[in-house]
């Protein structure tokens, strides 16, 4: 129950944060769908670019994950133009690295608020 309580807070983040400039997103089942990428590529792909880029990541303090993050969000971007899974774009790096950063911001804050205590 909590992942699909995340994955549709993140839909519903996505569709807030497609009022950027360059961040285009149709409608609330692209969004959805865009969540749902992004977990799989977070799942699979980042670990493996995480290990691949440690020295970078090391040397710039942890910094260069935010770089990760945002060629993330370009992947999936690039994945959904190529399959024609939904209208998803984001314009370009800069912008994956904003859309990425307020992103992560968001659900941190509201992963926290509905996160159970124990």
């Amino acid at each position: 129950m909590k992942y699909i309580l995340r994955l549709l807070l993140t839909a519903v983040l996505v569709l807030l944060l497609s009022n950027l400039p360059g961040v285009h997103v149709q409608d609330f089942r692209t969004s959805l769908v865009v969540a749902f990428v992004l977990w799989l590529l977070n799942l699979f792909v980042k670990p493996i670019l995480v290990l691949l880029t440690l020295p970078v990541t090391l040397f710039t303090l942890g910094l260069f994950l935010l770089v990760i993050n945002a060629l993330i969000i370009m992947l999936c971007s690039n994945l959904f133009q190529t399959y024609r899974l939904g209208n998803f774009h984001v314009d370009g790096f800069m912008t994956a690295f904003i859309f990425s950063i307020l992103l992560s911001v968001c659900q941190s804050v509201l992963f926290r608020l509905t996160d159970e205590k124990k």
